[in-house]
């Protein structure tokens, strides 16, 4: 690709981002996710990448959306590794799978399974997505000093929302429907749109990768007639992500 001043989706330059980043997907988040930084400001918007820059800990800090789904969050990723972002914390949403998942709850994925198509541009079948360790094990600590509830476990990543919430009348409903009975009796505790690409790409760059979802709705649950009321204040999820990151920061700072 020819080289450009500027990277071509994200329109960042070397200085604009930080070593961290912290990766929601809606744009519009981006802004309430910087104020829990330091001395935070925009540094560039374009399509779905708002992106802002502050510290924390004395580490700069890069905030970026991804927008919705693996091309995207891969580009991101990629272009923000350009610029020197080595560390990469994704904080989005999901629906529950696994009925002991419940509205309101964080879910912090170990790893995701590959029901997308960007990872296999990066990595053959046979290669898992993971999470990294320390990472996922900051998001837990963080979370659970919130007093949130926390899942820790595998994850779904799709690339159509509609194949899982109208897989009866798609084409490949047989092959969808049987999917999702696997991913049930597997224990998989969420479904999501972004990790297992998150993950591979960081891997084939040799960065670091976590997640953590605030849970929307959990469908299982409502097909078992349980109890629920839709939660879609993600702020809990976005505390944990920031807190994460300090946890991350301090270690580092102190080895």
């Amino acid at each position: 690709m020819q080289q450009l001043e500027r990277q071509f989706h994200i329109h960042c330059v070397p200085g604009d981002v930080g070593r961290y980043a912290i990766l929601p997907g809606d744009p519009g988040r981006v802004p309430a996710i910087a104020a829990l930084l330091e001395d935070a400001h925009p540094v560039a918007q374009n399509r779905e990448y708002n992106l802002w820059t502050g510290s924390l800990l004395g580490e700069r800090v890069t905030v970026c959306s991804t927008g919705i789904g693996g091309p995207s969050t891969a580009i991101a990723v990629e272009e923000l590794h350009n610029l020197g972002t080595d560390t990469f914390l994704r904080c989005g949403t999901c629906g529950g799978i696994d009925t002991a998942v419940k509205s309101g709850d964080i879910v912090v994925a170990t790893g995701a399974i590959r029901f997308e198509h960007t990872s296999f541009e990066y990595a053959p079948v046979e290669y898992p997505a993971v999470s990294d360790l320390d990472l996922a094990l900051a998001l837990r600590e963080a979370a659970q000093k919130l007093g949130k509830t926390v899942h820790t476990g595998v994850v779904q990543s799709k690339d159509s929302f509609y194949g899982q919430h109208s897989p009866g009348r798609m084409p490949v409903s047989a092959m969808l429907l049987e999917k999702w009975e696997a991913w049930k009796r597997l224990g998989v505790k969420a479904s999501e749109m972004e990790a297992a690409a998150l993950f591979v790409v960081a891997s084939a760059l040799g960065c670091r990768a976590g997640a953590c979802f605030h849970v929307v709705w959990n469908q299982e649950r409502e097909a078992a007639g349980l109890d629920q009321t839709m939660s879609e204040d993600t702020s809990a999820a976005v505390h944990a992500t920031v807190e994460a990151m300090k946890l991350l920061i301090a270690r580092e700072q102190n080895h």
